[in-house]
């Protein structure tokens, strides 16, 4: 049970885990105590296997600020900042086994958008604001830089890096950095569809696709090939998948399916 005074919240039915980002007194931002949390409630849904789906929410107005900065300039005394806790929650995220979808219906800034671009999926209201901020705070977008450049399209990452100005869920959508903006009002359908279909997934064969997902552009196309063979053969041959063959073929829904219900 999620303690009272949690700043991570954590749900979990049908399947689907959420963790709902819990401080609205300060825009829900990165601070330690609430990355510790992020991270916890992480591995513990990795670790459950009746979990299939991981949903990134949030209380309040705004989907994530960013970094604490309040935590930040108190930490200047001993010449440290929590930048490295930040690297680790974007890691977890961006290297979780189970499908990750961010339900974003508010602003997000700056590491906020890090955590956007690390899950593999990202609903946003249309209505939602999103900036890089750091430049006009004397600082640059090093550590996020890592899950969102390879989400964005080149052009649109030097303008938003360098002009730090804000754009609305349409433009984030048209350049990557979520999958689908909606009306605020369609944004809970949306996530549902989304989780429908995500669980519908062998949990075996959604790891494998968010490797290959990962996978570096081939140097050598044929071995590439090759490889792939080798990996594709296996899952064909693996239980999951002489089950879902089986189960396609005599038209009923597969074991991982008809285990929750569906």
């Amino acid at each position: 049970m999620t303690s009272p005074d949690a700043l991570v919240r954590v749900a979990t039915a049908h399947g689907v885990t959420t963790l709902t980002l819990d401080s609205p007194h300060n825009r829900n931002a990165l601070s330690t105590p609430l990355m510790t949390e992020l991270l916890a409630g992480l591995a513990a849904a990795v670790a459950d296997d009746a979990v299939r789906v991981i949903v990134l929410d949030h209380t309040g107005p705004v989907f994530c600020s960013g970094a604490d900065l309040k935590e930040t300039a108190a930490a200047y005394a001993s010449g440290t900042v929590p930048a490295g806790m930040l690297g680790d929650v974007l890691a977890a995220v961006r290297e979780c086994p189970k499908p990750v979808l961010a339900r974003v219906a508010g602003p997000a800034r700056a590491g906020g958008l890090g955590l956007i671009a690390a899950a593999d999926l990202a609903v946003c209201a249309a209505e939602a604001t999103f900036a890089f901020t750091e430049v006009r705070i004397g600082v640059i977008p090093a550590v996020i830089s890592a899950t969102v450049l390879p989400r964005l399209t080149t052009r649109a990452a030097a303008e938003l890096y360098l002009t730090g100005d804000t754009f609305d869920g349409r433009r984030a959508a048209e350049i990557g950095l979520v999958t689908a903006a909606v009306p605020a009002e369609e944004l809970d359908a949306a996530v549902r569809r989304y989780c429908d279909s995500l669980v519908r997934g062998a949990p075996a064969a959604l790891a494998g696709a968010k490797r290959l997902l990962r996978r570096p552009a081939a140097v050598d196309l044929r071995a590439d090939l090759a490889e792939l063979a080798e990996l594709s053969t296996g899952y064909f041959l693996s239980a999951d998948g002489v089950e879902g063959v089986t189960a396609f073929r005599e038209k009923r829904a597969p074991r991982w399916v008809a285990e929750l219900g569906r």
